[in-house]
């Protein structure tokens, strides 16, 4: 059981949306699954978002009077904390990029920032999408206990998902170390508010583990020798370079990089 001083007011973020929390003073419980009628407060409400004037509905105690009492999603919110520490250092670095050389290249889209969106945990690796004013690519980081600092720079590799197979370029860098990178798009002057490229970042992450985007018949080597005739310059091994080569957001969405419609 916890104690009190580890309770709600301690730190209102350190648990999950699935906790369940009890007063102090009755032992009154407030399940998120459940809600609280007396209140109106719909099922599904965590915690965290009942209104603060809201109090205990036996014996009226504030919500700075209940403590953690079960966390069923405590083990996902230690995993979400890991995959962030990743995250947090890959987005520093490339706002440092952004300040030190990219904020007054013509071609960015200040409307967007550098933000990390859907990372998730895949066979044992940190990916998701990195967002930024000059691009959005897909991410692939190493495990924690991997280093991955020695990657070549600009070699290419190709990963397989449920809806595909996608061309990944490594890459290294000082702070962050080795990584993996898919370029999404290369020219964000289409996003007219960030808001609109994380919800693409977010359907790109959906789209890429729905085996229902996969094409009906396996056209890799057709496809690559279209794609090494049609090759653009390489981007730059850090990604700091604008004018990468761009596929449709159809294609994006609907069947990975290397089926083209």
């Amino acid at each position: 059981m916890s104690t009190f001083e580890s309770g709600y007011h301690a730190d209102p973020q350190g648990f999950s949306a699935q906790a369940v929390l009890e007063c102090k003073i009755c032992w009154t419980p407030y399940d998120p699954d459940r809600g609280d009628e007396h209140r109106q407060i719909d099922p599904g409400t965590p915690f965290r978002d009942l209104p603060e004037d809201w109090s205990c509905p036996n014996c009226g105690a504030p919500k700075d009077h209940f403590m953690v009492s079960r966390d069923p999603g405590a083990a996902e919110l230690l995993e979400a904390a890991r995959i962030r520490r990743q995250t947090d250092r890959l987005v520093a670095d490339f706002r440092e990029i952004w300040n030190g050389k990219m904020r007054d290249v013509p071609l960015v889209n200040r409307a967007l920032s550098i933000e990390a969106v859907g990372f998730r945990r895949h066979e044992g690796r940190p990916l998701g999408v990195l967002l930024s004013p000059w691009f959005m690519n897909l991410v692939l980081l190493p495990a924690e206990d991997e280093d991955w600092s020695h990657l070549t720079p600009g070699e290419k590799e190709v990963i397989a998902f449920p809806s595909g197979d996608y061309e990944f370029i490594h890459n290294v860098r000082e702070t962050v170390g080795g990584y993996k990178a898919c370029s999404l798009f290369s020219m964000m002057g289409e996003f007219r508010t960030h808001q609109q490229a994380v919800e693409v970042a977010r359907a790109v992450m959906v789209a890429l583990f729905d085996p229902a985007n996969r094409a009906e018949t396996d056209r890799r080597a057709e496809i690559r020798a279209a794609r090494e005739a049609e090759l653009t310059p390489e981007p730059a091994p850090d990604d700091a370079a604008p004018g990468l080569s761009r596929p449709s957001r159809r294609a994006v969405i609907t069947a990975g990089l290397t089926q083209e419609s």
